[in-house]
């Protein structure tokens, strides 16, 4: 896979889709996922991030369906498979639909691998596994958090796909890679203009996440506080980390994203749906707002 062609950050545009929602085990789910990509590209975003535990086989639904549209796993967890499983499906989909998929890694949490340990240096193992197996640096991104391991992403890949960051946890970011690097943080959006309910909806969300220590711990270097995390979030953090209100409101929060150095912004819709839906009308929403 040496002449595999890196994917210029610019191709990827400002705006993206993060879903978990577009990937699925489900066969009989294939065909509504390949239709929502495709109007995913016919509304103008420029990438689709499977969310969750994804897969690179996840991709190839959406790679199918569309033509333009580059798909991304934020993330496949290095403890799920091992490098050369994601090098040989990653080899696979480029030969059929080349210049396509970004392999996003990361090292997900304690609670949810049996076999975590020493993450920073199993992330240095996998990188170098990925090297060995042939894939190139300009097709793969890692979800870094901290300054250490956005300074391997910096060096190591493409760029970085923070998840569940700030404006503030961007700029520090933008700071660390320098300019060339992808800068593609996810942003949770709740189209809803009530506050006492919109920030309802954002706590539920929330609250999984305050029990895992990367992202708490990632607060707390931003200057949050242990009483921002108590009782689902304060008021302060939930409006940190989700964009909602008016249109207007929620297109200057991403705004702020890009004013502080993110290149793309990865839009995650959060209503009261399941998670794994395809909230479609949601995306056309965003895509007028943002046009």
């Amino acid at each position: 896979m040496s002449d595999t062609a890196d994917i210029p950050k610019q191709d990827i545009g400002r705006y993206g889709i993060w879903s978990i929602g577009l990937r699925s085990e489900d066969p009989s789910r294939r065909g509504e996922i390949a239709e929502a990509a495709a109007e995913l590209e016919e509304l103008g975003f420029g990438a689709a991030w499977l969310g969750g535990s994804s897969a690179v086989r996840h991709a190839v639904p959406l790679v199918e369906a569309t033509s333009t549209l580059t798909v991304g796993t934020s993330i496949q967890s290095i403890w799920q498979y091992t490098a050369q499983e994601a090098a040989a499906a990653f080899a696979e989909l480029e030969a059929a639909r080349p210049g396509r998929f970004l392999l996003g890694i990361g090292v997900s949490h304690a609670k949810l691998a049996d076999q975590y340990r020493r993450p920073y240096s199993a992330l240095v193992a996998y990188l170098d596994a990925l090297d060995a197996a042939g894939v190139p640096a300009g097709r793969r991104v890692v979800a870094a958090l901290g300054p250490r391991s956005l300074e391997l992403s910096r060096d190591r890949a493409l760029g970085v796909v923070p998840y569940l960051v700030t404006p503030e946890h961007t700029a520090r970011a933008r700071g660390i890679l320098g300019e060339a690097p992808l800068l593609a943080p996810e942003l949770k959006v709740i189209l809803e203009p009530e506050p006492a309910r919109a920030r309802a909806l954002a706590r539920t969300s929330l609250a999984p996440y305050l029990a895992l220590p990367n992202y708490t711990d990632n607060f707390l270097r931003l200057g949050f506080t242990e009483d921002d995390l108590a009782d689902g979030g304060s008021d302060r953090l939930v409006d940190a980390v989700f964009a909602w209100g008016e249109e207007s409101r929620i297109r200057d929060r991403v705004d702020t994203f890009l004013s502080a150095g993110a290149d793309h912004v990865a839009l995650q819709i959060v209503d009261d749906e399941p998670r794994d839906s395809l909230p479609r009308q949601a995306w056309r929403t965003l895509a007028s707002l943002l046009a």
